[in-house]
């Protein structure tokens, strides 16, 4: 298990970003929030398999393609303190 923290920057707020994180990240099993920053990106925690972590950037950077102009993520150990992904505020 790993952690990922990602930030999205571009056009990704008001787009149905957040919800369509939680309903990837769902899917996924990934464990996790998402929310919205007062700068315009979007943050997002997610924890589980490297493998699924990679699989849901992928699917999240394909369904917003063109809206996403940058996206910085670091891996770290998972802490393992969430039960499920939510839209954090």
């Amino acid at each position: 298990m790993i952690q990922a923290h990602i930030f999205y920057s571009g056009r990704v707020q008001g787009v149905g970003f957040r919800f369509t994180v939680v309903r990837y990240a769902t899917d996924l099993d990934l464990r996790g929030w998402v929310k919205n920053l007062p700068d315009g990106r979007v943050e997002i925690l997610a924890e589980g398999d490297r493998e699924k972590i990679e699989q849901f950037c992928q699917r999240v950077e394909k369904h917003f393609q063109g809206y996403i102009k940058d996206e910085n993520i670091d891996f770290v150990p998972a802490q393992e303190n969430y039960a499920d992904f939510d839209i954090a505020f």
